[in-house]
């Protein structure tokens, strides 16, 4: 599956269910910071208009791109440790 935003792609990609992306590095074109993070167990991407969040298998997120449009969710990253479904993202 392949995901968009504004200015960058994503894609879950292979049996291991890893993210590629690319496209606008500040948009979330470049996750390869989050490179073991995101190598496998990934369900579902989600997208706002400059980032992207991963949901994975165990529950938690991953999110990447533009830190004041939902590419940073560090300050939550406990609340969100194996208790997401699904994002709703606007």
């Amino acid at each position: 599956a392949v995901f968009a935003n504004q200015r960058a792609f994503a894609a879950i990609i292979g049996e291991r269910r890893a993210v590629i992306s690319w496209g606008d590095e500040e948009a979330g074109g470049d996750c390869s910071h989050l490179q073991e993070e995101l190598a496998s167990g990934v369900q579902r991407i989600y997208a706002t208009s400059f980032a992207f969040a991963a949901v994975k298998e165990d529950g938690s997120v991953v999110a990447w791109g533009d830190r004041m449009r939902g590419g940073d969710c560090s300050q939550v990253q406990e609340q969100l440790a194996g208790s997401v479904h699904s994002i709703c993202a606007t």
